[in-house]
């Protein structure tokens, strides 16, 4: 039974449509995630870490890697520690502080990330493909106002 099954009609409509969202969200990553395994052998974890240094050419601390990924350092250390391993990404010291690193892709790294990169997207486009570009567009405004009037508080 998904989220969206454990409203009643009796609930208000506010709480239908977040769990329809919650459920729609979690379809769509189940799919990315199995197809992210199924043609990559790899997960939505390691996806999304290489996505972070990939806006970054630089590199980024860890620390820095943590708070846009929005998960522990040790997460982060986990799967840094795997990617260098496989040579995807590596570690190169920060100018004036011997106890930090930078993480930043290698070249195999960024060319395996550009090619899961444009699978990612079409897998995103496929799962609205039953909206039409104006229900797109006028979706996308009406999450903007949500977004908008929703009061935030920074992640730990």
């Amino acid at each position: 039974m998904d989220l969206e099954a454990r409203a009643h009609s009796e609930h208000p409509d506010e709480l239908r449509l977040w769990l329809r969202l919650l459920t729609c969200t979690q379809l769509i990553e189940k799919q990315v995630r199995n197809s992210l395994r199924e043609q990559f052998s790899t997960t939505l974890p390691r996806f999304d870490l290489m996505s972070q240094l990939e806006r970054a050419p630089e590199g980024l601390k860890m620390n820095e890697l943590s708070r846009r990924m929005m998960v522990t350092g040790g997460n982060v250390t986990g799967i840094t520690d795997q990617l260098v391993t496989e040579g995807l990404v590596e570690r190169v010291d920060v100018a004036n502080d011997r106890r930090a690193w930078r993480v930043r892709l290698t070249p195999r790294g960024r060319k395996l990330f550009n090619d899961m990169a444009q699978k990612h997207e079409a897998w995103i486009v496929d799962a609205f493909a039953g909206l039409n570009a104006k229900e797109i567009s006028q979706l996308h405004k009406l999450l903007g106002k949500v977004k908008q009037t929703t009061p935030t508080t920074e992640i730990a």
